[in-house]
Order: C-alpha cells, then sequence, then structure tokens
C-alpha cells in the first residue's frame, strides 16, 4: 500500500489490534478491516487492496464493511469517474462512536427508570435498578465532559490530557 514502511510490522500490527477488539466484542473479520483502513495513510482503502492485505476474499470483506458501515465506523466513497469504492475512517470515528454510546447509556437510564416504577421503588430490585441507574447516570455525565475536553483539547491542538 505506502512505501517506507514495514509491512510485516504492519500486518502484526493489523492482527493484534484486531485481535483486542474482537475480545471487545467487535466481528473477527470487522476487526481486522477496521484496523487495515487504520492503518493507510489517507484512512481509506478498496476493497481489492483489504482482500489483498488480509489475505481473504472480496466477500469477506464486503460483509465486513457492510457491518462497519452499519456501526458508522467506516463509510464508503466513490470518486468521481471512478468505479471502485473506498472505504474510509475519519479522523473523529472513535469521537463519534463513544458519543453514540453516550445516548444508548441515556436510553438505557430511561429504561431502568421504567424498571424501578415496575418493581417499585424501595423493594430489593428496585435498589439494585437505581443504583445501576445511578452509575449509568454518572457514567454519562463523565463521559460527556470527556468529550467536551477532547474538543478544546483537539481544537486547540494538542494531544495531551488538559492541562498537559
Amino acid at each position: 500500500m505506502d512505501e517506507g514502511r514495514d509491512q510485516e510490522a504492519v500486518r502484526r500490527f493489523i492482527e493484534q489490534f484486531a485481535l483486542t477488539l474482537a475480545e471487545s466484542g467487535m466481528a473477527r473479520m470487522p476487526a481486522r478491516v477496521f484496523a487495515a483502513i487504520l492503518t493507510a495513510d489517507d484512512g481509506r482503502c478498496t476493497a481489492a487492496e483489504l482482500a489483498s492485505l488480509l489475505g481473504v476474499s472480496p466477500a469477506a470483506v464486503s460483509g465486513a464493511v457492510r457491518y462497519l458501515t452499519q456501526l458508522r465506523l467506516v463509510r464508503r466513497e466513490r470518486e468521481p469517474g471512478e468505479r471502485r469504492d473506498h472505504y474510509r475512517i475519519s479522523t473523529g470515528t472513535w469521537y463519534e462512536a463513544v458519543a453514540r454510546r453516550e445516548e444508548m447509556i441515556a436510553r438505557w437510564e430511561q429504561d431502568l427508570a421504567e424498571g424501578i416504577k415496575a418493581v417499585g421503588p424501595g423493594s430489593p430490585a428496585g435498589d439494585r435498578l437505581d443504583e445501576t441507574r445511578r452509575f449509568f447516570e454518572f457514567f454519562r455525565h463523565t463521559l460527556e465532559r470527556a468529550l467536551l475536553d477532547w474538543r478544546e483539547l483537539r481544537g486547540a491542538g494538542r494531544s495531551g490530557p488538559p492541562g498537559a
């Protein structure tokens, strides 16, 4: 793909990072495709480039990119006049993924509040559900603050934690 790099080290990184992503719940082939696109200097690859780099069939790549586009981790692009699709990771991919997670956590909080009403506040189950709801509320607010801090850091052109 790109010159001046240790292609074997890149392949090892792709497989290791994909394994880590898979251990976190992402399906193995989409994890490999995601890691491969992440290593491209311009953050984009064609299906043929991915199949070649990963040593897999185009069908395996197709299924993986469909999954990744549904999660909005990768987007499909086509250059004017070209017949091949390119799959791209934006610079804000992680930020967007975490922001979507924040929305999901807010929905969990709402569902838990309904559960508390259903089982009765102050009951053992109600207390357990409320503890879970309060944890998610705390986590969501912490995540919200972290996202704001990240936007501030990026806007300032820094890459370390706030105050660094």
